[in-house]
């Protein structure tokens, strides 16, 4: 490509897009903040001027490293600290009026019929977890994708594929 015909926008959009591969996701959450989930989960503030930004919709999502008994969905204390911040930030002014769909994932290993069966209890638990600490019910949905949407498609049985997302869907 020749740069002189590129307008600047153009050329720092394909700067951005050689620094992120095609596809790549974030790492799992096995330790965040209040604040820090309350910026991934929270609208964007309302822009004042017109730019490109605010033609796109970002995703509001968080993926969680939420740790469960062997083939149950019994929560391992190990992960509470985490769902308890979850839930501080779910109760913070900004996201106090959102809604939140929680999706169970699984690694490949097992038959897709049970690894969906396996996620959708898991995401209850939390769903469950959640309740405990004072998020109402009516705010929250839960879905069971088993292994439909791996987080690493390469590897399959990788730790990484098992985790609950947190989706904002108002």
């Amino acid at each position: 490509m020749n740069r002189m015909f590129l307008p600047r926008a153009a050329m720092a959009m394909l700067a951005l897009c050689a620094l992120v591969p095609v596809g790549a996701q974030q790492a799992p959450v096995r330790d965040a903040s209040v604040g820090e989930m309350v910026e991934r989960l929270a609208p964007p503030p309302v822009a004042t001027t017109r730019s490109l930004r605010n033609l796109v919709p970002q995703k509001r999502e968080l993926d969680l490293v939420v740790q469960f008994d062997f083939d149950s969905a019994r929560l391992q204390n190990v992960s509470k600290p985490l769902l308890e911040n979850l839930a501080a930030a779910m109760a913070t002014e900004r996201l106090s009026n959102t809604r939140f769909l929680v999706q169970g994932h699984t690694d490949a290993k097992g038959t897709a019929v049970y690894n969906e069966a396996l996620s959708a209890r898991r995401a209850q638990a939390v769903a469950e977890f959640l309740q405990g600490k004072g998020i109402r019910a009516e705010r929250l949905r839960t879905e069971g994708k088993g292994f439909s949407e791996l987080l690493m498609k390469d590897q399959p049985e990788a730790a990484e594929n098992r985790r609950v997302r947190i989706v904002a869907v108002e």
